[in-house]
């Protein structure tokens, strides 16, 4: 069974999604109601009534506080419990718990852990985000029926593009391409080049090189559960390799994932890329992504349902391993804190 990592932010939502109705989600094997104040906040609430545990996700906003369905306790955004029926005063053991939230790159992220030890400035933000020079394409809230490390192992691993991505991510040819991984800290760093190759198709038409371009692919992944890949091509000899990208197309896929539990998550995607937004442009690149995911989708939950049989066997590690090893060992080490 997997442990997770509790003292972390999680990503919880679209902040598209969240508005004045209360909605469910769950993190971590916990259930939430989660929904807007007034005042434009999140709320994140444990989706449970102490009374008896009807959930408050069919219950009622009153203002910023949550009325029961049930019986008509109230809690506010803090967890205490305002109002319950019949009682004068209320005691302050009638409460549930509550969870920090905070906004960032358009996601609701929720911190599961200590709430003392939340600390906001830390929440995760890819610099790029405000960046001009970029524009922004999001995507969905895949859910994935697998195990959210068996996602996590897929994007710290550039080697299964050229099998699983053959018409979106990939050229042939490149199997055995090296690959370089370091760990830095709580983040795993996983690289390849490809010199002297054509463009990947979900690259095609967005500029013209006249020819073969050298790519790159760089997958950051911070445990517990977000994966960067700064993935792009340049004219092939044009020193792409020792920095010079001034010409180039570029594309960070960032991805969010929300462990649900030991058998599913939610991939959270969205795009940056270094070019002005472009309705048709964006579409057809979200559509392409939204393909290329898909393909992972059926490859994971495959694995999870072959996971889950009865079965003797002892699992092999290859070389290219190395960087979901490191990932899963850093996971275990903020789990044991």
């Amino acid at each position: 069974m997997t442990a997770y990592a509790y003292n972390a932010w999680y990503p919880l939502a679209w902040s598209r999604d969240i508005g004045r109705e209360i909605v469910a989600r769950r993190v971590l094997e916990e259930d939430l109601a989660v929904y807007r104040t007034e005042e434009g906040a999140v709320a994140a609430l444990e989706d449970a009534c102490p009374h008896r545990l009807a959930p408050l996700t069919i219950g009622r906003l009153q203002g910023n506080a949550i009325q029961c369905g049930y019986h008509g306790l109230t809690f506010d955004c803090s967890g205490r419990c305002v109002h319950a029926p019949g009682m004068p005063r209320v005691p302050e053991s009638f409460r549930v718990r509550s969870f920090p939230t905070a906004e960032s790159m358009g996601m609701v992220w929720v911190w599961m852990g200590d709430a003392e030890k939340a600390d906001r400035s830390q929440v995760f933000r890819l610099p790029q985000y405000d960046d001009p020079a970029y524009s922004v394409v999001e995507g969905d809230a895949l859910l994935v029926q697998a195990n959210y490390l068996s996602l996590a192992d897929n994007l710290c691993d550039p080697t299964h593009v050229v099998y699983v991505h053959q018409t979106t991510l990939a050229s042939a040819g490149r199997e055995e391409t090296r690959v370089q991984h370091e760990r830095q800290g709580n983040k795993v760093v996983t690289w390849r080049w490809v010199i002297d190759g054509p463009l990947i198709p979900i690259f095609e038409g967005l500029k013209d090189f006249g020819g073969n371009v050298d790519r790159w692919h760089y997958y950051h992944y911070h445990a517990p559960s977000i994966a960067v890949i700064d993935f792009g091509s340049a004219r092939t000899g044009t020193g792409a390799p020792e920095g010079n990208r001034d010409d180039c197309i570029q594309m960070y896929a960032c991805h969010f994932i929300t462990p649900i539990d030991q058998r599913s998550c939610v991939q959270h995607w969205l795009c940056l890329k270094n070019s002005p937004a472009d309705p048709v442009i964006d579409e057809r690149l979200r559509s392409n992504l939204r393909m290329a995911f898909q393909e992972d989708k059926r490859m994971l939950e495959a694995i999870q349902r072959n996971e889950d049989k009865p079965r003797q066997w002892h699992r092999i590690h290859l070389g290219l391993d190395g960087s979901s090893i490191k990932m899963r060992r850093i996971v275990e080490e903020m789990a044991a804190e």
